[in-house]
């Protein structure tokens, strides 16, 4: 039974290496390049979180929701990002009362599918900073997080971290924290900024990543469905990727805004 058990592990951690082989390339270079680069890749990503909601939450029209969202985050290479949000907040309010299951389910479902990959844009491209550095050094933190929440989870164990999640444990939480931290160091000497807001910035970001994860568990638990979907293998679905990465860009965005000077602690002033 245990070699059963160790063959899974490893199969699992064979897929998930191969997901992320594809996956952090791709993200890693439309983050890089900016512009219309980006704005493909978040319609892409926006249009495949609204089949994966549709999915989850047994909602119609697919047909609706998948291209819509797409050209509103496409939209966002040649329009403002109030005009975007709105826009985006329009067609929540319509496909919340076309589907007929609830209007505030769908009008929320069609926010969160499309407005984690804005946001994201709005990091990278939309506000008096430097984006590429933020969204790029971001996107590494939380992945270190996720990183050390699975190994740490995988080789101590404990108790589970939330009865919606219980692979999720105190253990892999404390490891992701930690690791968050260390990349949060690693920053402060990549900005040349203040080692004492990075490590807490570092630290804050891997809360609100693990956050918005057990947010979307809490969701497919309500949902009934393991997973958004089976489009990465050894993943789930792309919501299950970046749940909590877009908690972070949503967040972060809203506190770089409120709070200039954060800005320039953490070295991302233009």
């Amino acid at each position: 039974m245990a070699d059963v058990a160790g063959g899974r592990t490893r199969s699992e951690l064979a897929l998930r290496v191969v997901s992320a082989l594809v996956l952090i390339p791709f993200a890693l270079f439309v983050v890089h390049q900016g512009g219309v680069w980006l704005a493909v890749g978040s319609a892409l990503f926006a249009g495949v979180m609204a089949f994966e909601w549709c999915r989850m939450a047994g909602q119609r029209p697919v047909w609706l929701a998948v291209p819509v969202l797409a050209v509103i985050n496409l939209a966002f290479f040649a329009a403002p990002a109030a005009w975007v949000c709105g826009a985006l907040g329009v067609f929540a309010l319509i496909f919340g009362a076309l589907h007929g299951r609830g209007f505030a389910l769908g009008a929320f479902g069609m926010m969160y599918a499309g407005g984690l990959p804005f946001a994201l844009q709005v990091l990278r491209e939309g506000g008096p900073w430097d984006g590429q550095a933020a969204a790029l050094i971001l996107m590494a933190i939380v992945w270190a997080s996720d990183s050390g929440a699975y190994f740490a989870g995988r080789g101590f164990g404990g108790p589970a971290l939330s009865t919606d999640s219980p692979n999720k444990t105190w253990s892999g939480a404390l490891g992701a924290v930690i690791c968050s931290v260390l990349s949060g160091a690693i920053a402060a000497g990549i900005e040349d900024a203040d080692l004492t807001t990075w490590l807490l910035f570092g630290a804050a970001i891997s809360v609100v990543a693990q956050a918005g994860d057990l947010f979307e568990s809490q969701i497919k638990r309500q949902f009934g469905v393991k997973d958004a979907s089976g489009l990465v293998p050894g993943h789930g679905g792309v919501m299950d990727r970046v749940d909590g990465l877009g908690a972070v860009c949503v967040l972060a965005v809203a506190a770089f805004l409120a709070a200039p000077g954060l800005v320039e602690s953490l070295g991302f002033q233009e």
